[in-house]
């Protein structure tokens, strides 16, 4: 029997929303499970129903770790069809399932007991939440009549979580639980993506019930807004025909709606410059010739100039995130803003928009096309050759690059270039958080959507193991490296031995500077070289050594410090396939990442480089 994908049920759902629209019935819900087949009604218990729900729902994969109050629920789980991944961490779990969201755009799910076990999802869901990343976590909870006495590992994770999911449930009857999953996994997976709550007292698991499926679900004040305006994207396609600096801001909207080669088309059709956020890397090829790069704090110098001086801002899909803007009330102070978002709620909390459009990106893109082409068609074509001249003098001054150490040590940038030029624009790179994740996102060329997978909103060092898991487990066929710091990774690699032992071959590159390297680079810059408890020790001690922690986790270790050793390191790691590689990366303990638009001073005052800023001509731009 083929059991529907949440992606046929997310179509089903949008089908009956559609014939909400038209007919007017409020209930369009009903036909949320209408792509499963029927299920006859059958006396189970409330875990049993639970179980049964995450097969009907197409689930194969849950990452988590069993516990006293959500222990029933594992029972049923020991026959099901459902692969469960024991991680070694709730934490792990959490990011796990993120990982297997962001790299197949399906639902992530991860499983933790009461008390602790919920608590350490916690970090998850709060990354999940600001990266939009669709997760359903399934929390046990103490039994019902222990709720509110301060039971053995009672936790209020309902209210704990309340302000970073996009919806949380506690069941209180048995019976509720085939209809709050799909409902859950609806929310998850539509509108804005994002985390939900599902916490289930442990009696309610062990209650008896009957189990039918599909369930009716009951939303009825969730509607998510799909199609635009037709008059705001004729406003914005006016515009976009009459600016003489357009730039078009593209951020991780675009990639949740599948919306990338619609954006290839309306770039080309335009010829407006492109620049790409943090997390939308992949959404617009790297190599393509409108690209100018990332924007923000340590974006390029073309895409944070382009967006400082443009005269019109067309955001898809982006949030105008501090990081981009800098000192936001000094952010593109000349320009007209055309912002697209799926979230009404966006638009406007950060930068006015001149002309609002809600809607889902792909639809907004396609919409988009028509209306520009209907302008040009009537002979408005903007001119852009100015613009773009000025644009690639910037880029040809001012390109992306790195000194070599002084000392002799091995160049993380020089590591992290070659590890992408080998492995190529087909793996799919995880990074932590830090100094590696902004050099991972200069030096390998993202081409395509969904191999760029990092914290972006929340910036969750520990991140890249458990997220490389549940990218590799999604993607089992894809080469999947983890670039790692040396900080990063000794909070989360606990999770190799989970994919040791579940034949999980991940490939982990820990950039090895003997410190907590952003850190370092700031004290550096603004305490005076004060280094304040940065120093972790993995230099000078070698402790831990990197290459034996793995091996004590079941995986390959291997060890580069030269530069003359990178390529055959890698292509050794690259070669084995039956077994996680790790690989530590001893590099030079100075080196820094720019540009950099220092926190809270405006992109004007971007520096190229340790004392160097850009310079332009201001009539020119």
């Amino acid at each position: 029997m083929t059991r529907p994908t949440p992606e046929t049920l997310a179509h089903s759902v949008r089908r009956a929303r559609s014939s909400a629209e038209t007919t007017g019935d409020n209930d369009h819900t009903r036909a949320a499970a209408a792509a499963a087949p029927a299920v006859r009604p059958a006396q189970v218990s409330g875990a049993g129903s639970l179980v049964r729900s995450l097969e009907a729902l197409g689930v194969d994969v849950v990452f988590g770790i069993p516990g006293g109050a959500i222990l029933p629920a594992y029972d049923p789980l020991y026959d099901s069809t459902v692969r469960h991944i024991l991680v070694r961490h709730e934490q792990g779990a959490g990011h796990a399932a993120t990982g297997y969201a962001q790299a197949t755009g399906r639902v992530g799910v991860c499983i933790a007991t009461s008390g602790p076990g919920a608590t350490n999802l916690v970090t998850p869901i709060a990354d999940a939440y600001m990266d939009s990343v669709p997760l359903v976590a399934i929390t046990g909870q103490v039994a019902r009549p222990a709720i509110g006495t301060d039971a053995f590992q009672e936790a209020d994770i309902q209210g704990i979580t309340l302000p970073i999911t996009k919806h949380n449930f506690l069941v209180q009857d048995a019976s509720e639980i085939p209809r709050i999953l799909a409902e859950a996994f609806h929310l998850a997976s539509t509108g804005r993506p994002g985390p939900v709550l599902v916490d289930i007292p442990k009696d309610v698991l062990q209650a008896e019930t009957t189990f039918a499926w599909p369930p009716t679900l009951d939303l009825p004040g969730y509607r998510p807004t799909m199609h635009p305006h037709g008059k705001q994207i004729r406003e914005a396609a006016r515009l976009m025909t009459t600016a003489r600096r357009p730039v078009l801001y593209v951020g991780g909207g675009v990639l949740k709606a599948g919306a990338t080669e619609g954006l290839r088309r309306l770039a080309e059709l335009t010829g407006i410059p492109v620049v790409t956020t943090l997390m939308a890397l992949g959404a617009f090829p790297d190599s393509h010739r409108q690209h100018l790069g990332m924007p923000g704090m340590h974006g390029t110098v073309a895409a944070v100039y382009g967006l400082q001086k443009a005269d019109l801002i067309v955001a898809l899909g982006a949030r105008f995130d501090d990081r981009v803007t800098g000192k936001l009330d000094s952010f593109a102070p000349d320009a007209t803003v055309v912002h697209a978002d799926i979230d009404p709620a966006e638009i406007g909390k950060n930068r006015h928009a001149d002309v609002p459009i809600v809607g889902d990106a792909r639809y907004v893109i396609d919409e988009l096309l028509a209306a520009v082409t209907a302008e040009r068609a009537a002979g408005r074509v903007a001119e852009l050759g100015d613009w773009w001249t000025q644009l690639d003098d910037l880029r040809a001054r001012y390109p992306l690059g790195y000194e070599e150490p002084s000392d002799g040590t091995l160049s993380p940038q020089y590591v992290i270039k070659r590890l992408g030029e080998i492995a190529g624009p087909d793996a799919i790179y995880v990074a932590g958080v830090g100094q590696h994740q902004m050099w991972a996102s200069q030096f390998i060329s993202y081409e395509k959507p969904q191999t760029w997978l990092n914290s972006g909103g929340l910036g969750t060092m520990g991140y890249a193991v458990p997220a490389a898991m549940g990218a590799k487990v999604g993607r089992p066929d894809t080469v999947v490296w983890g670039i790692d710091g040396d900080g990063c990774f000794q909070m989360t690699n606990q999770e190799l031995a989970t994919c040791a032992l579940e034949g999980i071959p991940v490939k982990i590159a820990v950039i090895n500077n003997g410190n907590l390297g952003m850190v370092r680079q700031w004290q550096t810059l603004f305490y005076g070289e004060r280094y304040s408890n940065t120093d972790l020790g993995t230099h000078k001690h070698r402790i831990p050594d990197f290459v034996k922690l793995a091996e004590a986790l079941g995986c390959v270790g291997l060890r580069c410090e030269t530069a003359e050793d990178v390529d055959k390191t890698i292509e050794a790691a690259m070669s084995i396939n039956d077994a996680p590689v790790v690989i530590d990366f001893v590099v030079g303990k100075d080196a820094m990442v720019w540009p950099m638009v220092a926190a809270g001073t405006s992109n004007d005052e971007i520096m190229f480089a340790r004392g160097v800023r850009p310079t332009f001509d201001e009539d020119d731009i």
